[in-house]
């Protein structure tokens, strides 16, 4: 069962650091294999300082354990102490251009060896914008909505629900499709359903970026991107259950946090120019609303 996952992961790893070495036409990834003593591996891949990509950070990993995390065990408590396997593919991209989105993808399959075996897919990916434009954000939710078909409304909700700062009133970005726990009509259902997601991640985040990389940009506009990463970095730091899963879990400190950005501004009381697209952004895109109107 898990073999499977594990070797799709791989592959969708591979074809996602290709695309993206292609469209920077500069950098290339790095590449590691780290066995840990307990079995599994893991196979981190980052890509610096590129054309138009100033880093992304490309994970895949399986591990095998004797207990789960109390990350992964907070809303399954029945599960703790339980031996288990977990693989997961993972990826953020933050873009050079400050019109480039950032994006984040991620996977994972949990399999518990217990009397009765538990297992379950989660995973989607989300879009977070400096200067949003409405198409973008329009095209992104298309693609994810002809990937999950039925599911996309549920997916979607998820998504705003979890990416987002309370301390902050609001979303990462303009959402996209989020899923936990997901067992829904057996395995062989819900990992096409997985796959549907990891194959398209790239046809809908490749154009977007591919549309916007060449745009002119000013040194205001990089330093609101700069600041705007800043609340990348306080979600990834003081909420996402991926990055306390991986503390958790003993994985590499370097792996776990090379989600985030390379740099970054805090901006003491910054109060953008009422009416300007730096105010648009918290004001009109970063709440939950329906992008597909059709």
């Amino acid at each position: 069962m898990i073999s499977d996952v594990v070797d799709y992961f791989q592959s969708l790893q591979q074809s996602i650091c290709a695309e993206f070495e292609r469209v920077d036409g500069l950098a290339v990834f790095s590449v590691e294999v780290i066995k840990p003593p307990n079995g599994g591996m893991s196979r981190p891949r980052v890509l610096a300082d590129g054309q138009h990509i100033e880093k992304a950070a490309v994970q895949f990993t399986h591990s095998i354990g004797a207990a789960l995390p109390p990350a992964a065990t907070e809303r399954n408590p029945h599960l703790a102490g339980l031996p288990f396997q977990a693989t997961a593919i993972s990826l953020i991209v933050h873009p050079q251009n400050p019109h480039v989105p950032i994006t984040h993808m991620n996977l994972r399959f949990f399999f518990v060896e217990a009397e009765e075996p538990f297992w379950y897919f989660g995973g989607g990916y989300d879009l977070t914008p400096c200067y949003p434009v409405k198409e973008d954000a329009i095209d992104w939710h298309k693609t994810a909505r002809d990937a999950v078909g039925e599911h996309y409304q549920a997916f979607k909700e998820t998504c705003d629900d979890y990416f987002y700062l309370p301390h902050r009133n609001e979303t990462r970005g303009v959402g996209g499709i989020f899923f936990d726990d997901w067992s829904e009509g057996g395995f062989e259902a819900s990992f096409d359903l997985a796959k549907a997601v990891g194959d398209s991640f790239l046809p809908a985040y490749v154009p977007i970026f591919q549309r916007r990389k060449e745009q002119a940009f000013t040194e205001a506009q990089r330093d609101f991107q700069l600041y705007r990463r800043g609340r990348y970095a306080e979600f990834n730091l003081a909420i996402d259950r991926g990055t306390k899963y991986g503390l958790q879990s003993g994985r590499r400190v370097e792996s776990v946090l090379a989600s985030l950005p390379p740099l970054v501004k805090w901006i003491y009381n910054y109060k953008a120019e009422p009416g300007s697209p730096e105010a648009e952004l918290p004001d009109y895109y970063l709440k939950p609303q329906n992008w597909l109107t059709e």
